[in-house]
């Protein structure tokens, strides 16, 4: 899936739960986000920090932000295949450019690993680009 954006950058914590959480609403306030986070949180966090957050995600293009009354409502600039797509052309590329045709021989034996019928729809897949 060839994409013509920038590549998103890498988020983990606290701005990867709020992504998941705004990729499984649509979009969604502060709020809603810090209720749906909240119900499996080990300990809650305050609203400010999911307002920081939010705003670093938007900051960082990762999401989109409109207002609606007085307040902010949040939607993802990716949706989740698009953002797992970018990033994993973007680490994959690292890993080649850092270790070269070590790299590829590492990923050409996973390859070879894979059962044929798998292997030949990776193989397709990679055409597709």
């Amino acid at each position: 899936m060839a994409d013509d954006r920038p590549i998103p950058p890498a988020v983990q914590g606290a701005e990867a739960e709020a992504l998941e959480a705004l990729w499984e609403l649509g979009e969604a306030s502060v709020r809603s986000v810090m209720e749906v986070l909240d119900q499996t949180a080990v300990a809650p966090r305050a609203y400010t920090t999911y307002m920081t957050v939010l705003s670093r995600l938007h900051g960082k293009g990762l999401l989109t932000k409109r207002r609606q009354d007085k307040t902010d409502i949040y939607r993802p600039a990716y949706t989740r295949e698009e953002y797992a797509d970018l990033r994993a052309q973007a680490e994959v590329a690292a890993i080649v450019d850092a270790f070269g045709d070590v790299a590829l021989g590492h990923f050409a034996r996973q390859m070879a690993q894979l059962d044929p019928e798998r292997r030949s729809a990776l193989e397709r897949l990679a055409r597709e680009d």
